[in-house]
């Protein structure tokens, strides 16, 4: 519960910072009053009680797969239900994919809104310190993007007990300020937001958007599952962290009834002035932490989205030998730190990106709604009636956020929706592209066990040592081998053909991994299976093989063979030709097959072909 409460709950755990002030801001019209106080407050609480507890802890996160949380983790358990090449799945792939594309608009906008709220305080302390705010976000946020390459297991090891003393300040910080008006609790009666809502239209409408900033964080929840399991996050959110929140949140209410000065910057503005230099540093740390989830939660997704086929090959690297989730991605990191930091100049204050924010975080929620509610209906098979009460509540929720914040686009919420459907492009076009060259991969290619029984009728000359052949199909052959053929007209004395699978299950175990069928004549069929949580690794699949079969290995005396295809885009039934460009600039720049599967450069060979698609 500790490790959890130091990783799962670092962006929920920072919304304090900035979710109340953005409520008040002047620029939403909303007289200050009394009422208007308990109505935010309220809406508060029930959001928590609603979204996060209701929803995520109590129905989402029974949605897992095989213990495994994230959006494309539940997209990979709704697409069981579908078949394949189905309109149905090509549907849920969708809302899987729209999901994952704007949680890297999360990973974003979390850094750098969180660093630049704490950095904030310092104004706090003297309006003459605001020109060091940006400077002093960007050397904050460099420094947690070059230190990502050593790895996590050093920093985590702060991560529990740095968010246990932050979150219990903050929940004493809240009891503080309501001992002193405790008359606030009555805003956990919901009428006060009915009110509030009522009286104000459509600027509580905007106000609604602005309440949304407590929720940040949720999806971190589910995402995270699969490291500490559904109980310690359970536990840690009801008995810990949602008690401390709601005090804290409670607590600036109760500071804007007696003090409405306050409302300018409340969080630091709670504490006397002699703590605010030490909550500043706090703080600083807290949402250090909180961008270093969201980072290496966009790690993994993207190492899923590999594996899952929506995004080409490229390095990762372990940075723990113990724990298999903990990866680099260099591509990923520095791409990340320049739009974090470019975010930063453009924006300049966190006021300003909480718009961006909002939208980021709402709109994979609702995806994440529609794929749970195909797992309820199809997996668990809940009753319709039931299944429809339950999403319908939640979507009415999710969609009056939503609207909320849309109505924030020009201000800022422009920004992750462009992303977002950047990435989808990206991200489908690699999909569908990769599905094109399977089909005409069967259209022209050869049957393998037919081809290799008529060609062992009149064998080539064979030669000392093992092939190793990667093929994309168990039953037709790889054109790497059909070059060797032609152009060598030899064939060693062992020969394996390959097939690397990816299951829509997070891990799958070693004794289930290998499969192998004898051709006869020492020529032989392997399929190797991975989870979508995994990375193949050649020389791991050479020892299992080992293990369950009578073959063995002398690497010095195997070759890997693999097809290094130019693709090339033409007027033949596909995609668009500007997509099918797109998609052959992205093949010619994907991570070597060589380098994603650990293949040893000295015994290598690349046998190229043009692809028409």
């Amino acid at each position: 519960m500790l490790a959890a409460i130091g990783v799962v709950f670092g962006d929920i755990g920072t919304s304090p910072l900035y979710a109340l002030k953005e409520c008040f801001s002047p620029e939403h019209g909303i007289p200050f009053s009394p009422e208007a106080v308990y109505g935010v407050i309220s809406m508060v609480f029930w959001a928590f009680a609603i979204v996060v507890s209701l929803k995520y802890v109590m129905f989402v996160m029974r949605a897992n797969n095989h213990g495994e949380g994230g959006i494309l983790a539940l997209m990979a358990l709704a697409l069981r239900t579908a078949p394949t090449g189905s309109k149905r799945s090509l549907a849920i792939i969708m809302a899987g994919v729209f999901g994952a594309c704007m949680f890297y608009g999360d990973a974003i906008i979390t850094p750098a809104i969180s660093v630049l709220s704490a950095v904030e305080g310092l104004e706090v302390i003297s309006p003459e310190l605001s020109r060091f705010v940006i400077p002093a976000t960007i050397i904050i946020l460099v420094a947690l993007f070059f230190i990502q390459k050593t790895g996590t297991a050093v920093v985590g090891n702060l991560f529990g007990p740095v968010m246990l003393v932050w979150f219990l300040v903050v929940g004493l910080m809240g009891a503080y300020q309501v001992i002193e008006n405790p008359a606030i609790f009555a805003a956990i009666n919901p009428i006060y937001a009915i009110q509030f809502m009522h009286e104000h239209a459509l600027q509580g409408f905007i106000v609604l958007g602005a309440v949304f900033l407590v929720l940040t964080g949720a999806e971190a929840l589910y995402a995270d599952m699969g490291h500490f399991g559904i109980k310690p996050i359970r536990m840690g959110w009801f008995l810990f962290v949602m008690p401390c929140l709601l005090l804290n949140y409670f607590g600036q209410g109760a500071m804007f009834l007696g003090h409405p000065e306050t409302i300018t910057n409340p969080f630091f503005l709670m504490v006397p002035e002699g703590f605010v230099i030490p909550l500043v540093i706090l703080a600083t740390l807290a949402t250090v932490i909180a961008s270093q989830a969201v980072i290496s939660g966009a790690f993994s997704m993207t190492s899923q989205a590999i594996l899952l086929g929506f995004v080409p090959r490229m390095k990762i690297l372990h940075t723990s030998d113990r724990e298999i989730g903990q990866i680099y991605m260099p591509l990923v990191n520095w791409t990340l730190l320049v739009l974090v930091i470019a975010v930063v100049l453009a924006f300049k204050q966190s006021a300003n990106l909480a718009a961006a924010y909002g939208i980021a975080v709402t709109t994979t929620m609702i995806a994440t709604t529609f794929l749970a509610a195909i797992v309820m209906r199809v997996v668990w098979r809940w009753n319709t009636l039931l299944v429809t009460l339950v999403i319908s509540a939640f979507l009415i929720v999710d969609l009056a956020f939503l609207t909320a914040n849309l109505l924030k686009i020009m201000e800022g919420g422009w920004f992750p929706l462009l992303l977002g459907a950047a990435c989808f492009l990206l991200l489908m076009t690699w999909y569908q592209g990769r599905k094109l060259l399977r089909q005409r991969a069967m259209e022209e290619g050869i049957e393998l066990k037919g081809f290799i029984d008529v060609l062992m009728k009149n064998p080539p000359h064979r030669v000392e040592g093992t092939a190793i052949f990667l093929t994309a199909h168990v039953d037709y052959l790889p054109v790497s081998f059909l070059h060797n053929l032609k152009h060598n007209h030899i064939l060693h004395e062992r020969v394996l053909f390959l097939k690397v699978s990816i299951w829509d299950v997070p891990y799958v175990k070693d004794e289930e991994r290998i499969t192998l069928r004898d051709l006869g004549n020492n020529i032989f069929i392997v399929r190797a299976v991975y989870g979508f949580n995994e990375t193949p690794d050649m020389g791991k699949i050479i020892e299992l093989i080992e293990n369950s079969s009578d073959l063995k290995f002398n690497l010095m005396d195997t070759s890997f063979f693999l097809s290094r295809d130019t693709i090339v885009s033409t007027e033949l039934p596909g995609m668009a030709i500007w997509r099918e460009r797109l998609f052959c600039w992205m093949y010619q720049n994907a991570g070597r097959q060589s380098d994603f599967f650990k293949i040893p450069a000295n015994r290598l060979v690349e046998l190229g072909a043009k692809v028409e698609i």
